[in-house]
């Protein structure tokens, strides 16, 4: 388990993924056994967010509450292209990121 503390370190557990990805010769980077969990407590995140899905990266956890100006209709198209996910209850979201959900 890696914490990025931080979005200022998101940058550098995105390039040990990327590294991960090239070293094992695979094509996508969420067969990884990596799991993303994002808090939404500064606006920076919204940059974090947007670089992970550009490197292709899915089920990314997002919460405990969204921001307001995330409009529904986005959230949705992020949740059916991405497959993101609310963050909810420490135990369950711990699990789920075990069982690779």
């Amino acid at each position: 388990m890696l914490d990025a503390g931080q979005c200022n370190d998101s940058y550098s557990l995105a390039v040990i993924a990327l590294k991960l990805k090239e070293v094992f010769a695979l094509e996508d980077i969420n067969v990884l056994p990596i799991s993303y969990d994002i808090a939404w407590y500064e606006q920076k995140a919204v940059t974090v967010l947007l670089a992970l899905l550009y490197l292709g990266v899915k089920g990314i956890r997002l919460g405990p509450t969204l921001p307001e100006f995330l409009m529904p209709n986005v959230a949705a198209i992020l949740v059916e292209t991405f497959g993101i996910k609310l963050i909810g209850a420490i135990d369950a979201d711990i699990e789920a990121m075990m069982d690779g959900v």
